[in-house]
């Protein structure tokens, strides 16, 4: 059951199963959460360990059906120091810090049993007080699990925020060397509209000059040296002649 919750709510990578914890140590844990870690070093994992005393749970649920109280007062109570054995158990096998988180969890498969264990005044926070243990039951676990869920999509979301800017600054420093490059082919290009506007200021003065060449034969055809008009040249007479 609690592997089935852990199915539903975490994908593989984010939990394992039989996990060694601490280091130099052969006890392995049912399940463990796959927290980050602080560096690159490894994971933190966060142990949960499945526990149902039911020889305790059974008499106890017995002794309510006769309606015996002193039976009821007597499962109750060991199925109080049952628990506290199991929690001691988790804390010694399964919390190290750094390796693990600084507590654990201890899963009740049924919902009768979570809060039987409720109703016994000060269970609850003597095992999280003397043996850093959170109990839990189906429905508070599937509420822990949907909560972490969201804390691993955050985490993802930031680190995907965090590439993006990456990416965004390396696209400035690109854009800013691409800016540099742009400017001094403007500038080229402006040295170059110069250096074409004053060829054509000069083309236009040739053109110019060109022009008044040849209007100038034109000008010299009316009298070429040596040569008078018909109208000047005299009339000779026969005695002139």
């Amino acid at each position: 059951q609690l592997g089935a919750l852990l199915e539903q709510f975490l994908s593989p990578g984010q939990y394992q199963a039989n996990v060694h914890i601490r280091p130099r140590s052969a006890e392995v844990v049912e399940f463990a959460v796959k927290l980050p870690g602080p560096d690159e070093n490894g994971p933190v994992w966060l142990p949960i360990d499945a526990k149902f005393p039911l020889e305790d749970y059974q008499r106890l649920m017995e002794a309510y059906e006769v309606g015996d109280l002193v039976a009821v007062e007597a499962a109750g109570k060991a199925l109080e120091v049952r628990l506290l054995s199991q929690a001691r158990d988790i804390r010694d096998k399964y919390i190290a810090p750094p390796h693990s988180t600084d507590f654990g969890l201890l899963f009740l498969p049924f919902e009768g049993l979570y809060a039987e264990v409720l109703r016994r005044q000060g269970l609850f926070e003597r095992l999280q007080r003397e043996c850093k243990v959170i109990l839990v039951g189906p429905t508070t676990l599937t509420a822990f699990l949907n909560s972490l869920q969201v804390g691993f999509k955050t985490l993802a979301i930031s680190r995907q925020t965090s590439e993006i800017w990456k990416v965004l600054g390396q696209v400035k420093a690109e854009f800013g060397r691409f800016g540099t490059a742009l400017a001094a082919v403007q500038k080229k290009l402006e040295e170059a509209s110069g250096k074409l506007g004053d060829v054509a200021a000069r083309r236009d003065q040739m053109e110019k000059r060109l022009a008044g060449v040849e209007a100038a034969p034109e000008a010299d055809s009316v009298g070429l040296p040596g040569e008078l008009p018909n109208s000047t040249m005299p009339v000779l007479s026969n005695s002139q002649e």
